[in-house]
């Protein structure tokens, strides 16, 4: 049996140490150019060489993506991009686009590369090509099912690997290669300027009676024509080892630190559980799902894995996201006499009860006895904003620890 990687995704310094503290085996995050995200925070050449050393002093690896789908103004500045990275030393470079993997092979010959999912891979060939050109590492393109992941296992050989999305938002492109975005704002999605158009509602306009919005209805149930639910496996765990998946792959470069850390917590605890015995998973299935929901998310779906996704994969009626727990901040430090430094992200204030999660699966309830500005003096609410606040909550938080506030 193989013990899959739980590889998770940062968008900036703050949560890839979230990531690493709160249970990946690997990161994968984007510098600040030839990703596909480019609205992220992303990480300067400093941030990733810091990042680096944090998560190898942990154990843990860091990849980079560099996904785009390159044209020609883009192919001298990835060459330069590739001769700065192979200074810092990542453990593998994400790559789809062929001309850009040639650049890698000849600028960085000892660092792994992955293959995208932009680059729709969808077949055991496919593996094979990428591997003969000389890539480790494959990601499955999203349309494939659970059936089709374990063909292509049994037809590569046993130390090529395969990584999969298990979790997070849904593109409704094949592959993710949308041409929405570029249509209809002149954003490329395949250079990492997706504007999320899937996510917008729409209406019909009829030429003669221009003006006129008429609304489109799907079963009676709203407007969001191309609304994706959220990818969650959290349930699949014992099918998703068995197909022989070497990577269980997290989406989220955008979002938050406590987005990170409770879908890495949780995955991490459902990995080692059922590794420890299925019994024990199969206990805690309701622990695990409590937590997946508490955090920012769409209703959720299993995609592709056991067939093609059915009409209820769609959502109709909204584009908004579900919020179970507000993220206050990220413990940065811990002085003697038990404040902990944050920055600040969302407001709560002096006598209100919050919650600390802590990277090994506790949720610890506490009431905010004080809170400080930098200088000591004393502030009866942490406003709104990214201002470094000193809080009192009796000596109960650490480094790294997540402060969150449950929503009603």
């Amino acid at each position: 049996m193989r013990k899959p990687e739980l590889l998770v995704p940062a968008g900036s310094l703050e949560v890839l140490k979230v990531a690493v503290m709160y249970g990946a085996d690997a990161v994968y995050i984007g510098g600040d150019a030839f990703g596909l995200r480019a609205k992220a925070k992303n990480f300067s050449m400093e941030e990733i060489r810091e990042g680096i050393s944090f998560a190898h002093a942990q154990g843990v690896k860091v990849y980079i993506t560099a996904n785009i789908l390159a044209h020609n103004e883009d192919l001298s500045g990835v060459r330069d991009y590739f001769e700065e990275l192979k200074a810092i030393g990542p453990d593998a470079l994400i790559i789809s686009d062929p001309g850009v993997f040639s650049i890698a092979k000849e600028v960085c010959p000892e660092t792994d590369i992955h293959i995208s999912t932009q680059a729709n891979n969808t077949n055991y060939a496919t593996y094979r090509f990428w591997r003969g050109l000389g890539a480790k590492r494959v990601v499955s393109a999203r349309e494939l099912s659970m059936a089709e992941i374990k063909e292509i296992r049994e037809n590569i050989p046993a130390d090529m690997e395969i990584e999969t999305f298990v979790h997070g938002s849904m593109c409704i492109s094949y592959s993710g290669r949308c041409l929405l975005s570029n249509f209809l704002t002149g954003r490329d999605a395949n250079r990492g300027e997706c504007t999320h158009p899937c996510r917008w509602k729409y209406a019909v306009v009829e030429e003669t009676r221009p003006g006129e919005y008429f609304p489109v209805y799907e079963n009676d149930r709203g407007t969001y024509l191309f609304n994706s639910k959220d990818l969650c496996m959290i349930e699949s765990i014992p099918e998703l080892i068995a197909s022989g998946i070497d990577s269980f792959k997290i989406e989220g470069r955008m979002k938050t630190a406590l987005y990170v850390a409770t879908v890495a917590r949780t995955y991490r605890k459902a990995i080692d559980d059922y590794l420890e015995s299925e019994e024990r998973y199969r206990t805690n299935l309701l622990w695990y799902l409590e937590q997946i929901r508490g955090c920012t998310m769409r209703p959720f779906t299993t995609g592709f894995f056991f067939g093609k996704p059915s009409e209820e994969s769609q959502i109709y009626d909204n584009s908004t996201y579900t919020t179970g727990y507000t993220y206050l901040g990220t413990v940065g430090a811990e002085r003697a006499d038990g404040f902990c430094r944050i920055e600040q992200r969302n407001k709560f204030s002096v006598g209100e009860q919050i919650e600390i999660m802590k990277p090994d699966g506790r949720n610890l309830p506490v009431t905010v006895r004080r809170i400080t500005d930098e200088e000591g003096n004393d502030q009866e609410s942490a406003p709104h904003a990214k201002q470094v606040i000193w809080v009192d909550v009796g000596g109960a938080a650490e480094m790294y620890d997540i402060l969150r506030r449950k929503e009603c």
